[in-house]
């Protein structure tokens, strides 16, 4: 009987040689799996951190004192705010929006004739903004990086603000101190805990409360 071996045998090599020489297609093609896995997983661990860094801004804090992601105005609450500034008994155009996020109050008041000026930290969201006002082509807007606590208010007749229920009282305080005759403040989501609203406009997160100085 013809040994099976024997092509291996007329050709002088060593056995185990062979067999070493045989299975190598098999252990490259391992290298090969594990190189593309790693390039996958690099890919997808470098998409996932260049997300982040985008989305980082949008959501970090937009006040100091008190941690206030940014969360963007409804349509129906910028709405809201429009019909407070049109039935306003201020006689200035003069407006601030204090937590300005990215500046649709400011745009939609300058659209109306308020020279209007929005206060926010998040330098990215000042940015954005001003590219907003630079794209819609609205002149009499403008944005600064700046804490709200540290604002002139003596310049303004119209105080938006955005906030949060624990920070509130402490802005109740700052307006009182701070703000001149014949202004308005207009509030959004949340109420001054002790002043008594002029007018009230919407209902639920949109609702809007008018306090006239």
């Amino acid at each position: 009987m013809e040994n099976k071996n024997t092509a291996n045998g007329d050709c002088g090599c060593d056995p185990y040689l062979l067999s070493l020489v045989e299975t190598q297609p098999t252990s490259t093609n391992k290298k090969t799996g594990r190189s593309t896995g790693l390039l996958l997983a690099s890919i997808t661990g470098g998409a996932a951190i260049a997300l982040s860094v985008v989305c980082f801004p949008f959501v970090s804090p937009a006040l100091r004192r008190v941690v206030l992601p940014y969360v963007p105005a409804s349509t129906k609450q910028v709405e809201n705010v429009m019909k407070a500034l049109s039935a306003s008994k201020s006689t200035g155009k003069k407006l601030i929006d204090l937590g300005s996020g990215d500046g649709r109050i400011v745009l939609a008041a300058g659209q109306k004739g308020f020279q209007s000026h929005g206060v926010e930290l998040n330098s990215v969201l000042v940015l954005y903004s001003k590219f907003a006002a630079w794209k819609q082509r609205i002149n009499n807007v403008t944005f600064s990086r700046q804490d709200l606590f540290k604002v002139d208010y003596t310049k303004y007749n119209n105080i938006v603000i955005f906030g949060v229920e624990e920070m509130m009282p402490e802005l109740e305080a700052l307006f009182e101190k701070s703000l001149k005759s014949s202004s308005q403040v207009i509030a959004c989501r949340f109420p001054l805990p002790n002043w008594k609203p002029s007018n009230v406009i919407g209902e639920g997160i949109d609702t809007v409360w008018v306090y006239e100085v």
